[in-house]
């Protein structure tokens, strides 16, 4: 065992004895989906197979808004530019989501990307419908919009563009640096109040991020992304989430202060929940990755929510129970030593024009 400069030791896979677990993966298996009646057994493999490769497959959906009532949720309007992610963050409870597409929410959640390319053709049109009443749309609501696909397929940017066209609030949620890139056209919906973004820190400890999220942004990286959109004046807060009860919850003190130094100007937390076939892929993912501390965590994790590893409507995010107190009062205590007790700036619809509006306002300034 070999400790990473956190409080508790944990161990990266190192050899073929201790089982196949794919390179820069958060899961190894693929687990049968809820709705499955029949289930088939595969024949064990006499040699091992190469690591699986990403999957695109695209998505011919006819419209791209998604719409929630979960007090849980800050924002009623979502964008998902894509289903699944590539960070293959095994805690992600947007797993759980991948299984109404009749796809595994383990390694397929992770290497089946369904992408949705008409996003910004279909947001513009949403915006510029007679139905559209001006409001917050969260980016996004599931899965990460800023994933390793972003990069080369764009659709988040493209999808900002029609936002800030049309000066719509924007509320945008990663873990990626590659939020950094599109900082003007976040500047420009900040320029009129209608842009915030935040950051999500799991662990400062770069080695634990690696294992528990091994294709997203480093703890450093995130923190430069931090300063970087507030240096443009974008307002920016972090998300300590998830607060892994036994394993990353002690560190909540210093993810705070490094998130201050950065420039995060508010902060909120929530504690890890495992709904659907994320309780068993975490599990797995605990025994190979924090063995001593497994037993530990799961333990910690149920007594946030009742028992139970994952939690009840309103109450999914901060839990309940004496471990969820104690963490909630750490959070009060050290969000108020760092200023970071505040809630973040609101959003203004104020300077909403829709698509057709706008360029009929620029035929009008001829």
């Amino acid at each position: 065992m070999q400790r990473r400069g956190g409080r508790y030791p944990f161990r990266m896979p190192s050899s073929a004895s201790e089982g196949r677990w794919p390179r820069g993966r958060g899961s190894a298996s693929d687990p049968p989906t809820r709705f499955q009646t029949l289930v088939s057994v595969p024949e064990p493999e006499a040699e091992p197979q190469p690591d699986p490769r990403t999957e695109i497959v695209d998505d011919d959906t006819r419209s791209i808004l998604s719409w929630n009532e979960s007090p849980d949720v800050g924002f009623r309007v979502g964008i998902n530019p894509y289903r699944g992610c590539e960070h293959g963050c095994p805690y992600c409870y947007a797993r759980a989501f991948h299984e109404y597409l009749d796809l595994s929410g383990g390694l397929t959640f992770e290497t089946r990307i369904i992408v949705k390319r008409r996003a910004p053709a279909l947001l513009a049109e949403a915006l510029d419908g007679p139905q559209w009443q001006p409001q917050v749309i969260g980016l996004s609501g599931a899965t990460d919009c800023y994933q390793p696909l972003e990069r080369r397929l764009q659709l988040t940017r493209a999808c900002l563009a029609v936002l800030a066209a049309c000066r719509n609030p924007v509320h945008v949620i990663t873990k990626n640096a590659l939020v950094v890139r599109d900082r003007d056209l976040l500047a420009a919906l900040a320029a009129v109040e209608a842009a915030v973004v935040w950051i999500s820190l799991t662990t400062l400890d770069e080695g634990l991020a690696r294992a528990l999220e091994p294709r997203a942004s480093g703890p450093a990286a995130r923190l430069r992304a931090i300063r970087a959109l507030r240096e443009a004046g974008i307002p920016v807060g972090v998300n300590c989430a998830p607060l892994i009860p036994g394993l990353t919850d002690h560190e909540l003190p210093a993810l705070l202060a490094a998130a201050r130094a950065a420039g995060a100007g508010c902060a909120s937390y929530q504690i890890l929940r495992l709904p659907g076939p994320t309780a068993q892929l975490f599990q797995a993912w605990l025994e190979r990755h924090a063995p001593t501390r497994a037993a530990v965590v799961l333990e910690r994790v149920a007594s946030c929510h009742g028992g139970r590893l994952d939690a009840p409507p309103g109450c999914r995010h901060r839990g309940q129970g004496p471990w969820a107190a104690h963490i909630a009062q750490l959070f009060a205590v050290h969000a108020r030593r760092q200023g970071l007790d505040r809630e973040p700036p609101p959003l203004s619809t104020a300077a909403f024009c829709p698509p057709r509006g706008r360029q009929q306002a620029l035929w009008d300034g001829l």
